[in-house]
């Protein structure tokens, strides 16, 4: 009588919801706004574990939050994502770059495009996102709970369990949008999903070398940057940093390796192409110069549209002094230059994370995921959306387009 009379009282006290979704981050009020506006009807809750929402958009590109990319082709999208790139370019069909540009704007957030192609609001501020997502859930009357982390997800007669440290919510139909999070990936785990073991994704290479020691802040617009002893390969700017070396064509290569690069525990060297340009043909146009620019000083006639400071420390280190004039050079000094121009090798020793965008490669197995509706193969009416499953991309609003794919997408079929 007495086990009676408590689950009573326990049932009670639970928050019966028609919709939870568990994480207040970019997927988890995109996914609630999306399935208010298709079924006003439906009694939504967010349960966030902070005490506050939306910090990755908050802190995303900068503090303006890289909303998008643009490209508008599903076939092109779709090769920035290392992990996901085949299961991402039917969802990609239904709602892509064009429909989230769309999206913000009927909601009064227009964005803009970047001569890289990343997409911001045009107030240049993530607050404006922020804003948009707090408004749209006040209009539609969609409950945001702070400080609830989950403990635990179970099914019972056909109902979500879902307990946090100190309340209890039923619901028929939940979404996940938890991000990279470890202990929610835990939680996964007991409904018998498989987690694929996260391995940091977007990182920058730290590197201990004379050459750019003193130059931090220089950037190579175009370089071809190689994974010495693999077949990792990127191109695009390249940053020296205090601690090594960042920007684009880095994070593509942390992205697109970040699983054999966990491997070699982050030491690995890479060949940088300053030039983009063969060794043979560098060759060549050296020697021409030798004879062109005779009188000149090497050291203050930087070629090739090389930063001068970058420029310096390559000659320093092809053995070629200070006062030395291209008439002077020999053989030998303009290959070692030709060498450092074209296959200037750096040994890195361990990573930094890039705190702006962090990211992880790793996540609810993507054979588990139906990706018509992005429901759970293993539970019906249990969804997912956003980086949670083994879905990452490259830096540039791209994990974020992978968020509102799924989070829209998981909608439509939730709302119904």
């Amino acid at each position: 009588m007495l086990h009676v009379t408590y689950k009573k009282q326990y049932i009670k006290n639970m928050k019966q919801k028609d919709v939870l979704i568990i994480g207040g981050g970019a997927a988890g009020f995109f996914a609630a706004i999306n399935i208010a506006v298709q079924n006003p009807k439906l009694k939504i809750t967010i349960l966030e574990k902070a005490k506050e929402g939306l910090q990755k958009v908050k802190i995303s590109g900068g503090g303006r939050c890289n909303v998008t990319h643009a490209e508008f082709i599903p076939q092109d999208l779709v090769l920035n994502y290392p992990r996901g790139e085949k299961e991402l370019l039917g969802p990609f069909h239904q709602f892509m770059t064009g429909d989230t540009i769309a999206w913000f704007e009927e909601r009064g957030v227009a964005l803009k495009i970047e001569e890289d192609g990343r997409m911001f609001p045009e107030s240049n501020t993530s607050q404006t996102i922020i804003d948009c997502f707090l408004n749209e859930t006040k209009k539609h009357q969609i409950e945001v709970l702070y400080s609830q982390t989950v403990k635990s997800i179970l099914k019972e007669e056909g109902l979500w369990n879902i307990k946090t440290q100190d309340e209890v919510f039923i619901a028929p139909k939940i979404l996940v949008a938890t991000g990279s999070s470890p202990k929610m990936w835990k939680v996964l785990e007991t409904l018998n999903h498989s987690v694929i073991p996260p391995v940091p994704s977007l990182f920058t290479f730290n590197i201990k070398d004379d050459r750019i020691k003193d130059i931090p802040g220089v950037v190579a617009q175009n370089v071809e940057i190689q994974v010495v002893g693999t077949e990792l390969f990127s191109e695009g700017p390249l940053l020296i940093t205090h601690v090594g070396m960042s920007a684009p064509s880095i994070l593509k290569l942390s992205a697109f390796g970040a699983l054999q690069l966990a491997k070699l525990d982050y030491k690995f060297t890479i060949a940088v192409n300053f030039i983009k340009m063969d060794y043979q043909d560098c060759l060549a146009t050296l020697k021409d110069l030798k004879l062109s620019l005779a009188k000149k000083t090497v050291l203050k006639a930087p070629q090739f549209d090389l930063p001068k400071r970058l420029w310096k420390q390559l000659v320093l280190a092809s053995v070629i002094q200070d006062d030395n004039r291209w008439a002077d050079l020999n053989k030998n000094q303009l290959e070692a230059l030709a060498a450092q121009l074209t296959k200037a090798h750096f040994k890195v020793d361990g990573k930094s994370t890039f705190k702006d965008e962090f990211v992880t490669a790793g996540g609810i197995d993507l054979k588990e995921i139906n990706f018509k509706t992005f429901e759970s193969k293993l539970h019906a009416n249990l969804y997912f959306a956003g980086e949670v499953i083994n879905v990452d991309a490259i830096t540039g609003g791209f994990n974020f387009q992978n968020a509102w794919t799924g989070a829209f997408i998981a909608s439509q079929y939730i709302s119904k």
